[in-house]
Parts: C-alpha cells; sequence; structure tokens
C-alpha cells in the first residue's frame, strides 16, 4: 500500500480507502455483520488507514460497526462520517438554498455528539456534509458550528462530499478556506472533476476523496441486460429502465478497448488505477463489503499508474450522467 499526503493536513492516507456505504446493511443488499467486520480486518492488514462511512448508512449501523472494529485495532486509523441535512430534506439541495434551514449549527453539534457514540470515539477526523448548496459557500453560520467542533477537539478537519454533477459547487468554500477536503465522484464515466475540482483542490491544498470510482458496480463489467439485484439494493433504482442498457453499452466499449491496450488487467483494476492516476486525488474509496473485495480493491496501490497521455486518451469515454434524479432516454442508449 502506497500513501499520500491529504492536502495541508499532516497526514498520509492511503491511496485505497475503505467505502464504508454496503455495511450498513440497509442499501445494497443482504449484508452480514460477521462479513464486514472481516472485510475491515483484511483492508487494515493490507495497509489501508482510512475508512469513510456516513451516518444514513443503515442509519447509523455502518459507524456503530465500524466503531465494534476500532475496538479491536491498535494502528492509527483515520475515519471519514457524513452528516445529512435534517429529515426530509429533498434532494438535489436547490442552489439558493439557505443552509441554516437545512443544518442548523446545533443540528450539526448534536449529530456530531451521536456518531461520538457509535464510533466510541472521541474524534472525527474528517467531519462531512453529505449534500451541498453554492449558497452555503457565503453563509457563516456552518462554518461557525463546525469550527466550534474543531476548537473542541470533537472533530480534526471540514469536509463536504458534494453533489454528483455539480461537485465545483464547492469551490467557493476551497478557496475561502473554509472547507479541508473535498469527496467528488471521479471515475472513468465522470472525468469532470478533472478539469476544474481538481486543479482547484491543488492550488488551495486541499484533500480529494475520490469515491464511486467503479460506478456502483457497472466498471466491473459484470453486469449484462439480465442482472438482477437484491430486493432493497438501491441498484434497482440507479439501473432502473434505460439506465442499465445504456451503462452496459458504454462498458462494452472500455472492455474492448481494456482488452486490446492492457490484457493483463481486469475492467476493475483498470477503472480504480484509472482514478488514482490522477495525482491530485488524495485517495479512492471503493465500496468493500467481504475478504475478496479487499484484497483485490487494495491490490491498485502498487505506484503502476496511467502517464498523462494515457489518461488523454481514457477522456474519451467521459460521459455525464445524474441516474440518481434522470433516466436516460431510449436514444441516449
Amino acid at each position: 500500500m502506497r500513501y499520500r499526503k491529504i492536502g495541508k493536513l499532516d497526514w498520509e492516507l492511503s491511496e485505497v480507502g475503505f467505502g464504508g456505504w454496503a455495511i450498513g446493511g440497509d442499501m445494497w443488499g443482504p449484508q452480514s455483520d460477521a462479513d464486514s467486520l472481516k472485510a475491515l480486518h483484511k483492508a487494515i492488514d493490507l495497509g489501508v488507514n482510512f475508512i469513510d462511512t456516513a451516518q444514513g448508512y443503515g442509519k447509523g449501523h455502518s459507524e456503530e460497526i465500524i466503531g465494534d472494529f476500532l475496538k479491536e485495532r491498535k494502528e492509527e486509523l483515520f475515519i471519514a462520517t457524513k452528516v445529512p441535512p435534517v429529515s426530509g430534506t429533498k434532494w438535489p439541495i436547490p442552489d439558493h438554498q439557505d443552509v441554516n434551514l437545512l443544518y442548523p449549527k446545533e443540528y450539526i453539534i448534536e449529530e456530531c455528539e451521536k456518531s461520538l457514540k457509535r464510533f466510541k470515539r472521541e474524534y472525527i477526523d474528517i467531519y462531512q456534509f453529505h449534500t451541498w448548496s453554492v449558497h452555503f459557500n457565503i453563509q457563516d453560520e456552518w462554518f461557525e458550528a463546525m469550527d466550534q467542533l474543531r476548537n473542541e477537539g470533537k472533530i480534526r478537519a471540514i469536509g463536504v462530499s458534494v453533489p454528483d454533477t455539480v461537485p465545483d459547487n464547492v469551490i467557493g468554500s476551497l478557496v475561502m478556506n473554509k472547507v479541508d477536503t473535498v469527496q467528488m465522484i471521479y471515475n472513468v464515466f465522470e472525468q469532470y472533476p478533472a478539469w476544474n475540482l481538481l486543479p482547484v483542490c491543488d492550488k488551495t491544498g486541499s484533500g480529494a476523496i475520490a469515491r464511486v470510482p467503479l460506478d456502483e458496480g457497472a466498471l466491473t463489467g459484470k453486469f449484462n441486460l439480465d442482472t438482477k439485484f437484491a430486493e432493497g439494493d438501491v441498484r434497482n433504482y440507479y439501473f432502473r429502465g434505460n439506465n442499465l442498457a445504456g451503462t452496459i453499452r458504454r462498458v462494452e466499449e472500455i472492455k474492448e478497448f481494456v482488452k486490446n491496450k492492457y490484457p493483463e488487467m481486469t475492467l476493475a483494476e483498470f477503472a480504480l488505477r484509472f482514478s488514482l492516476s490522477n495525482k491530485s486525488v488524495t485517495t479512492i474509496i471503493p465500496g468493500i463489503r467481504n475478504v475478496e473485495q479487499a484484497i483485490k480493491n487494495t491490490s491498485v496501490s502498487d505506484g503502476n499508474l496511467f502517464s498523462k497521455e494515457e489518461l488523454q486518451e481514457i477522456e474519451k469515454f467521459e460521459w455525464r450522467k445524474d441516474f440518481w434524479f434522470k433516466e436516460i432516454s431510449q436514444e441516449e442508449i
């Protein structure tokens, strides 16, 4: 495992982190807590030192599992979680949204205390907003709450997990030095952050966490038109209607490219290496729910990255989409 400095923070994070959504156990089909704990132990044994989760994953269950796990390890591990907006909020957040309606100061502080109890820990390394509106950049109340938590030693850094299709809506807070880290979707399809947000992270010394490097599993190449997801798996919605067929067609094009140019690589390995090859990225956080995934996902941190010229060639697979909020048309397949 290799490590990278995360922005201006004096930490070295593993290039591959542990994505903790699936271990929440309520949105990716059946998940055994025993398997989750084994996956966590294996990932850390392989050098992972960064774990990302959210309060909303299993209504806090992912945090609880991680809290149980932390009692069994003595290594220095960096933990990030996300605070959701107040209950009932409809996503995506409008551009003009008042932060005080979705993230009141008292609410931010109270929710942090709940996460700390679930983690059985005195502090959270990166406390992230789970969504963001561009209007938040010009408001101060959210920052006052976060700064208070940081001064009290309950959090060490302030982060934002930006919306899928407008990752650059946090740039204002980066240049004003209000935010330490940004978590964004960055994968073979969603390359947009490489052209504006990631260069700004470089300029401002902000950490960059790349989520969904496998596009909810599509970039493993395992899906076909007959693929069925378990009951309760959010991908039943994500890949609804034309979305699955449109994705598979594009994945087949990437498969052919990889077969011809990188015959020794699996498609999943190719996708993970792509996300890691942007040097502005601090760490990638593929979901890990079992020992096999821990082994496969961490194996890409070996220093073998794509060159600038190779990344430019891969740009042809860029595809901006918004599957959580929009089904593509028949013509877009």
